[in-house]
């Protein structure tokens, strides 16, 4: 009997052997599929065209390359027209429906904060990479267990603020008017904004808002105008911001406009033509003109010289290249949502002029920030 009960074990392990192993959603031997949200329709839509479209381009290049420890990268790509409902939902069906194994590159603090609260958070699936500098996203995981999930790679609209203000106290201007998006990403520069001029004995001297997705100031306009500021400082989209710079010049006011990263110079200069130059924009990422900065001349070469070079493209390559990279440092065959989870937070890594440092209790992977100008014919000074 003793020797029957081991020849039956012996069968059952090697028949266990003989199975594959439950692989992780989204993995195969061959592919790992990857999605994404962004605005492709609507205001923003500039901005998703130019991340769906750097990102594809390296991942491409990647697949080429024999892709990540031999698998294929997917990429789905789905428009959610900067409206967070449709973020929450596409995040949804990514994950359910398309059985995606992680997301990357979304764009809106809103957006993101809703899909990481309703959608990827709970579901445990990790996004690497989000076009936002909300503090919301920025939480340690032991404040909001969603946070875990979320990886972001630039600095926070609070970071950007804090270099406007600096600069703006610096130049000795004390009556400060702040125009702000009424959502996530408006008043996370409002409160980064203030809490920068606070530390200069300043405070706001009129604050007014923008709705979501819409053109109409003429509120806003009137209580700025009512102080006749030294400098405005708008945390709203290129298509606000250029109707305030508008109404405001239209008005005989000429303060100093200064504008965060988001904004878009391209499509604000497209806006504003000669009426853009002079506006300050803060930047997040590094300047996508010199050549001399390892990832901007590996970012030049993959876009080629037909397309033209923008941070928000450059922002994409960086997002794309860390997402890469912790795919592949996550392992080989036993790839897991888990296991990228637990890359990422161990990430401190020199991308070529671009660090980006995660920890177990930080998911803030970088405070860098860049003051620029818009000078003649739309050019970017840095």
């Amino acid at each position: 009997m003793k020797a029957i009960r081991l020849i039956l074990v012996a069968c059952l392990l090697s028949l266990a052997s003989t199975q594959p192993s439950l692989a992780e959603t989204g993995v195969t031997d061959t592919t790992i599929t990857l999605g994404m949200s962004v605005p492709l329709t609507g205001p923003a839509s500039g901005h998703g065209q130019e991340l769906k479209n750097v990102i594809t381009a390296y991942f491409d290049q990647v697949n080429k390359n024999g892709g990540v420890n031999g698998r294929k990268l997917q990429l789905t790509v789905v428009d959610d027209g900067y409206e967070a409902e449709k973020a929450v939902a596409n995040t949804k069906t990514l994950i359910e429906t398309n059985k995606v194994f992680a997301l990357l590159g979304y764009y809106g603090s809103t957006s993101i904060t809703e899909a990481m609260n309703k959608a990827f958070g709970p579901a445990r699936v990790p996004l690497i990479g989000g076009v936002s500098g909300a503090m919301s996203l920025r939480l340690p995981p032991a404040g909001n267990p969603n946070n875990r999930y979320m990886f972001s790679q630039r600095a926070s609209y609070a970071d950007e603020a804090e270099a406007i203000g600096l600069q703006l106290a610096t130049l000795g201007l004390k009556n400060i008017a702040v125009f702000y998006q009424n959502d996530g990403f408006g008043k996370a520069g409002l409160e980064g904004l203030s809490n920068a001029l606070k530390k200069n004995n300043l405070t706001p001297s009129a604050t007014a808002t923008v709705e979501r997705n819409s053109e109409d100031i003429s509120k806003a306009v009137e209580a700025i105008v009512k102080v006749n500021p030294q400098a405005v400082v708008m945390v709203t989209l290129y298509k606000p911001t250029a109707a305030m710079v508008k109404a405001l010049r239209k008005a005989n006011q000429n303060p100093m406009f200064m504008t965060l990263s988001p904004v878009g110079p391209d499509q604000l200069t497209q806006e504003l033509g000669n009426d853009a130059r002079g506006i300050g924009i803060s930047q997040v990422m590094p300047y996508p003109w010199n050549d001399t900065i390892a990832v901007v001349k590996e970012y030049q070469h993959l876009v080629g010289k037909q397309v033209p070079y923008s941070y928000m493209s450059l922002e994409g390559f960086i997002i794309a290249k860390m997402a890469v990279e912790a795919i592949r440092k996550a392992g080989g065959k036993e790839l897991s949502r888990e296991k990228l989870v637990s890359t990422l937070e161990g990430m401190n890594q020199d991308f070529g002029g671009y660090r980006i440092n995660f920890s177990p209790n930080s998911h803030a992977g970088s405070q860098f920030v860049q003051l620029t100008v818009i000078g003649a014919s739309g050019k970017l000074i840095k």
